[in-house]
């Protein structure tokens, strides 16, 4: 099953390190999506986020710098799995995030596409770009 590539960018007012904290740790992860995340720290290791709704493996994790995963949602093709890859760089005082997922399923990749940026982007730059007051 061939697919096709989504390649979105997003910039945060956070240190790459919090945006990598927010993606790879369940805690903060089930926080901004506001869907559980099991996420193991470890390459080979697997993630389940949104409830179970999304799963995969990570193939390779760099702290603060880059994520890549096997991915796939629930309602794909059984044994389909796309490839995402997460690349965090400091930018203008916070981090340019690169995103590329490749492999998704032809019917999918509107929705997807728009998801990533609904789902993920938005609260994430909600969360992290929150006023800490002090």
């Amino acid at each position: 099953m061939s697919g096709k590539t989504i390649r979105q960018t997003v910039t945060f007012k956070a240190s790459p390190h919090d945006v990598y904290e927010a993606l790879m740790d369940s805690r903060k992860h089930t926080k901004f999506t506001g869907g559980k995340a099991r996420i193991s720290r470890k390459v080979g290791g697997r993630f389940t986020v949104y409830d179970g709704y999304a799963e995969g493996t990570n193939l390779e994790l760099i702290p603060d710098e880059k994520i890549v995963q096997t991915w796939r949602a629930s309602d794909w093709q059984e044994g389909h799995y796309s490839k995402v890859t997460f690349v965090l760089e400091p930018f203008g005082g916070g981090t340019r995030l690169t995103f590329v997922q490749t492999d998704v399923p032809d019917i999918w990749c509107e929705d997807v596409g728009q998801g990533w940026r609904d789902y993920y982007w938005k609260p994430l730059k909600q969360m992290l770009e929150k006023v800490k007051k002090g």
